[in-house]
């Protein structure tokens, strides 16, 4: 079985050629191989108003420094929260969607900041 390649057939060659792209590698363009980058399924719609839904894929990266105003993956006791990060009087917080503000302790640890997200279904 042959597949069609736009650039390589006889006969007439179709004016559409010009555009043919080549295949997206999603693992190279989100560098996936990169030491300390790390997918990330969604489990919940807590950040829902962030544009994150359930079933989506957040591209983690654990070496990234901590930013106000990015989404972060962080680990409270045992439990695993995405929440967006803010910087006042000399403290980080995470400000989880459905609950008040908690400030980073020695008991939580912020351990991957969200660089981007991919949706497969609509």
């Amino acid at each position: 079985m042959t597949s069609y390649q736009g650039d390589k057939t006889t006969g007439f060659q179709s004016p559409a050629q010009d555009y043919v792209q080549p295949v997206i590698d999603l693992a190279e363009r989100l560098n996936l191989r990169r030491p300390g980058i790390y997918p990330v399924r969604v489990v919940g719609q807590a950040l829902a108003e962030r544009g994150i839904r359930h079933g989506d894929v957040l591209v983690a990266n654990a070496a990234a420094d901590p930013t106000a105003g990015k989404v972060c993956v962080a680990f409270i006791n045992s439990d695993v929260i995405l929440a967006t990060l803010s910087f006042k009087e000399d403290t980080w917080w995470l400000r989880p969607t459905r609950s008040e503000p908690v400030a980073v302790a020695e008991d939580i640890e912020i351990w991957a900041i969200v660089e981007a997200l991919v949706r497969f279904q609509v």
